[in-house]
């Protein structure tokens, strides 16, 4: 499949802010090119309704389906479970997370350290509409391969056929600032070993540090990047997205690929 990269904005909770978003996407006349991901959060304590303090700032299981109602975009589940609860349950968990997307979600993001890849074929499939699959490389995965890049490709291997899209993310939404001379050599193993995985790069991305991705940019222009905690004046991310940095950021990312 010859998949058109994205630029990415996580925490949408309204479908008015995808409307805002898609209307500036447009006015730089990037359709073809570069697609809008529209990252929706989720969390394994969210989706039960477990207190949680993420819970104010994650939209309404319920809602979540009404903020993919745009064909124009990649709509994206972010479904999060660092502590792996009930990770023999995870296939059930998926299943019912993805639910709740609606027939406009074309995309799932698994935030976590190497989940099963069986159970995300079976939530996969409870879907009618094709998804696309994205695979977090995040801060424990660098800390469990000793931020050895073949020992991040080996633990890859697995959602070959299953994953299209993998994340390369330190920060995993928290803000930290990318370094992509860092990021470089494990972007580098993963484009060498597995071409068929699109990649995107995240950590730290805002209006005010857009250059800290040029780097990886200039040597991979198909990349995709996404963006989250910088989102934010308190820098906080269970704090609301300030529409207005959201969108001087997607400014500057269209001008950069463009």
């Amino acid at each position: 499949m010859n998949r058109v990269p994205y630029i990415g904005i996580t925490d949408f909770t309204h479908y008015s802010q995808v409307e805002e978003m898609l209307q500036m996407f447009n006015s730089h006349q990037m359709q073809g090119r570069r697609r809008l991901h529209v990252g929706v959060m989720m969390s394994y304590k969210t989706l039960y309704g477990i207190d949680t303090s993420w819970a104010k700032s994650f939209p309404k299981n319920e809602a979540i389906a009404s903020i993919f109602a745009s064909s124009h975009a990649m709509n994206c589940l972010h479904y999060a479970d660092y502590d792996a609860e009930n990770a023999l349950l995870l296939e059930e968990n998926l299943t019912r997370a993805v639910s709740f997307g609606g027939p406009g979600m074309n995309a799932l993001q698994l935030d976590m350290l190497w989940p099963n890849p069986g159970a995300i074929l079976g939530a996969v499939a409870s879907v009618r509409q094709p998804i696309e699959v994205i695979v977090q490389v995040g801060k424990q995965a660098f800390i469990q391969a000793d931020d050895n890049p073949a020992e991040i490709v080996k633990s890859l291997q697995p959602y070959v056929g299953i994953a299209h899209h993998v994340l390369v993310d330190k920060s995993m939404g928290k803000g930290q600032g990318m370094n992509a001379e860092a990021l470089l050599p494990v972007v580098r193993a993963i484009r060498g070993a597995y071409p068929q995985f699109d990649i995107t790069v995240a950590g730290g991305l805002g209006p005010s540090s857009i250059d800290l991705v040029r780097p990886v940019v200039r040597e991979f222009p198909r990349v995709s990047i996404d963006a989250q905690g910088k989102l934010r004046r308190s820098g906080d991310a269970h704090d609301p997205i300030d529409w207005d940095m959201a969108a001087e950021y997607l400014k500057q990312a269209l001008v950069m690929f463009r």
